[in-house]
């Protein structure tokens, strides 16, 4: 699953070099997806261990490549001082709310079905934008976020059409709703961060959330964790530093490409997570969740360079 910080860079780096490496850039996107998806891969893998275990071990170990890389690029001096220290928290709490769903859900649905559904963040951004943060949404957007969440209900109602039965334990059934309730989250969590860049350097975000969701998950102990076997504890240190490791590369790719040319490639996570869900864990795509999932790329696409055609007129009128 896609953490929150998933789409945030590292850096307060220019979104482009002073000579634009577009190819290298979208290099870098597609490696840090690639390293996303074998993170979640990592995560399923380890069956049965709880969703607050599987969050502390993605957090603690995501600490250590990130601070290696500020240090590299003399970034992690001053990173720890901040002047909102309540914004961090509630953004670190509503953090590990998404993750807590999200991990959870894919111990119960395929891998890229769980990706699939968590498309639908970025389609909840757009309208918790224009109702907390009154933002102006125009029709072209309204209209995608619309038919991207009739996407979303293709890919998930086989799926919730299993509660009619009256079997409201059906683990796909409950894994669907907390699929929905992780991608929702990440939209929250996206809201509170846009609040915190306009004030804090991103390096200190990401610090601060790797810090605050490794304690809050610490919470979770009395919900039954487990002392994991030695290939568990493996599977989860790996998935932690490869979380890490995957910020990286999302942090260079914008360095070299701008954020429209970039930000599409996120898609590509779907066919990586369909390969690996086959050949890992044999999961065989259902034609509704294809069609939906093509569904909410498309339009998750489109409100991609609707942001940027519309950010390049702003531009124009300055």
């Amino acid at each position: 699953m896609n953490a929150p910080e998933r789409h945030l860079p590292l850096a307060d780096t220019p979104a482009v070099a002073a000579e634009p490496r577009p190819l290298l850039g979208i290099a870098c996107k597609v490696t840090s997806v690639f390293i996303f998806v074998l993170m979640s891969t990592l995560l399923k893998s380890a069956e049965g261990i709880p969703a607050g275990e599987l969050v502390f071990f993605r957090s603690f170990f995501a600490i250590f490549p990130v601070v290696i890389y500020l240090a590299y690029t003399h970034q992690l001096k001053g990173a720890m001082v901040t002047s909102d220290i309540f914004g961090h928290f509630w953004r670190g709490l509503v953090g590990v709310m998404s993750m807590l769903c999200g991990f959870y859900a894919l111990t119960l649905l395929p891998l890229p079905e769980s990706i699939a559904i968590n498309y639908a963040s970025p389609l909840m951004i757009v309208v918790l934008s224009a109702l907390f943060l009154k933002e102006q949404v125009r029709a072209y957007r309204w209209s995608a976020v619309l038919i991207g969440f009739v996407g979303v209900v293709i890919i998930v109602w086989p799926r919730l059409s299993l509660f009619s039965s009256g079997n409201f334990s059906h683990g796909e059934a409950v894994g669907a709703v907390f699929a929905l309730i992780a991608a929702l989250s990440s939209a929250v969590a996206m809201m509170l961060v846009r609040k915190l860049v306009k004030h804090e350097r991103t390096a200190t975000i990401v610090i601060y959330f790797s810090l605050t969701s490794t304690i809050i998950a610490l919470f979770t102990i009395p919900f039954g964790w487990v002392v994991p076997q030695m290939w568990q504890l493996a599977l989860l240190v790996a998935a932690g530093f490869a979380g890490g490791i995957a910020q990286i590369f999302l942090t260079e790719c914008y360095r070299h490409a701008e954020m429209s040319t970039i930000a599409p490639f996120e898609y590509t996570s779907m066919l990586l997570g369909l390969g690996i869900g086959y050949v890992v864990f044999g999961d065989v795509p259902t034609m509704q969740m294809l069609i939906g999932s093509v569904i909410v790329i498309a339009a998750g696409i489109f409100i991609i360079f609707r942001e940027h055609k519309l950010s390049g007129r702003k531009l124009r009128r300055h």
